[in-house]
Formats: structure tokens, C-alpha cells, sequence
């Protein structure tokens, strides 16, 4: 079921890609350690997103939003490393990469736009 949120939508469609290509992970390599820190950090960036949009004002958005971005750079991270060392195909990590960078995009533009807004309040 999709939102009217587009980075709602994208992380969490980001999440299930992750989760299936550990379970196949799991199974092919036996890999958990990995499997698990990718999981965490993947997951992460879409809860923290959910937890930005009941945020209670807007600094306590933008922290949610620069976890969810911390999040994503971590994954980058794992998919990077899992990549290099062969637990996954290079074309299913390239197209795990781009999806996460269009979230890191994403998520970077979000933050200098609430900054930019909060800073305009404050000189008014």
C-alpha cells in the first residue's frame, strides 16, 4: 500500500529489497553477522523516517530525518562491503547503491530545506 509520501514510500520499498537479498544471503552464504548489520541499518532509515512524520516540532523532525540520513550512509556502507567481498552480485549492488543514494538525496535535500526554513524564522 503506497502513501502520499514519496520518501515514505521509497525507504520502505528500499527495506523490503534489503530484506529479501538477506534472506537469500542467509541461505546461499550462511552470513549473519553481515546480514544483521545491514538489516539494522536499512531498517532503520525508513523507521526513522515514520518516526519524523509524527515528529512533534521541526527540530524534532530534522533529528529524526538526520538519523534516517546517518542510516542510509551506513548502509551504503554494507552494501559496498558485501559487494566487494562477493556476497553479492555487482548489478544487484549497483542497484541497491542507486536506490540508496536517491534516499541520501533525498533525505540531504529535506534537511537544508527544514534548516534553511528554521534559519528564516529566527532573523524575522
Amino acid at each position: 500500500m503506497k502513501s502520499n509520501n514519496i520518501i515514505q514510500d521509497k525507504s520502505f520499498s528500499f527495506s523490503v529489497k534489503v530484506i529479501r537479498l538477506i534472506k537469500r544471503i542467509q541461505v546461499e552464504s550462511k552470513e549473519y553477522v553481515l546480514a544483521n548489520q545491514l538489516i539494522r541499518s536499512a531498517i532503520s532509515i525508513g523507521a526513522n523516517i515514520e518516526e519524523a512524520i509524527g515528529a512533534q516540532s521541526d527540530k524534532d523532525f530534522l533529528h529524526k530525518i538526520s538519523i534516517s540520513y546517518k542510516e542510509a550512509r551506513e548502509t551504503k556502507y554494507w552494501l559496498r562491503f558485501l559487494d566487494e567481498t562477493s556476497y553479492i552480485q555487482e548489478a544487484e549492488a549497483e542497484e541497491l547503491l542507486e536506490d540508496c543514494e536517491e534516499l541520501l538525496r533525498i533525505l540531504g535535500s529535506i534537511q537544508k530545506t527544514v534548516k534553511a526554513r528554521n534559519f528564516e524564522l529566527l532573523i524575522q
